[in-house]
């Protein structure tokens, strides 16, 4: 509850004052649905992240990787939060691929697409078993390699508070950022409705990743006209979309 208190606090103003659509209302359509998700995602992350932490330590003491963990461990507090940041992405980078090509896990995934507007709640709107699988190919093994506990933590705050800004309807030009760091323009692209928009920008954190794999996106000046999926198959409603990738097409 207080992370969504401390988001809304601080990216209402944002979105009021600088709008990307300015014509798109506070309380604009499922505005519900999705700070329903940002509560039960919010609460996940936190409760799938202190799970993990046993496990995690037991398999330390299980395996014999114990002067390298120590290694990671004494890095620099910053170095090991920018290496979860760039391994994280990287994985992430193809597991979020895997979500767009393989049919049975973009049934999953169509429920973040779903959303026809982009804004500081939009980002929420995740399929619990997805936010497992992010979860569990990123936070896990970066315990496991030995990074410490505090970095890890400023790593899922800081992607917490990135993943919000990025869905924002906030229409900053940060061009100097672009070619480094995912802003908001690279990731609603990612959310287009066009067919320029399909399978394109995939990272979380660094953009470059992108065109090195090819699906860099990026037109000049120019933001998507619409957001969601052609045709709109995923249905209103929490609970309709959480069984959603299991029902008969």
């Amino acid at each position: 509850m207080l992370n969504v208190l401390f988001t809304g606090v601080l990216f209402v103003p944002l979105e009021t004052i600088f709008p990307k659509r300015a014509d798109q209302p506070l309380f604009r359509t499922e505005w519900r649905e999705d700070l329903f998700y940002y509560l039960v995602s919010s609460m996940a992350v936190q409760l799938i992240t202190w799970l993990a932490f046993m496990p995690a330590r037991t398999l330390f003491a299980a395996t014999s990787w114990t002067d390298f963990r120590a290694w990671v461990a004494g890095l620099p507090f910053l170095i090991q939060v920018v290496a979860i940041m760039f391994l994280t992405d990287l994985v992430q980078y193809w597991v979020h691929r895997a979500f767009h090509r393989i049919p049975f896990l973009w049934r999953f995934h169509a429920v973040h697409h779903s959303a026809k507007a982009m804004d500081w709640i939009a980002g929420a709107r995740m399929h619990f078993l997805e936010i497992l699988a992010l979860r569990g190919t990123t936070v896990f093994p970066m315990m496991l390699l030995g990074f410490h506990q505090n970095a890890v933590g400023a790593y899922i705050f800081m992607v917490y508070l990135w993943s919000t800004f990025v869905h924002a309807n906030i229409g900053w030009k940060l061009k100097w950022m672009e070619p480094w760091l995912v802003t908001p323009r690279f990731h609603h692209w990612h959310h287009g409705i066009e067919k320029e928009a399909i399978d394109v920008n995939f990272s979380i954190h660094f953009p470059w990743l992108d065109k090195v794999f090819g699906t860099h996106h990026m037109p000049d000046d120019r933001w998507p006209e619409g957001y969601g999926i052609g045709g709109h198959p995923v249905p209103t409603g929490y609970w309709k979309q959480l069984l959603y990738p299991f029902r008969k097409k």
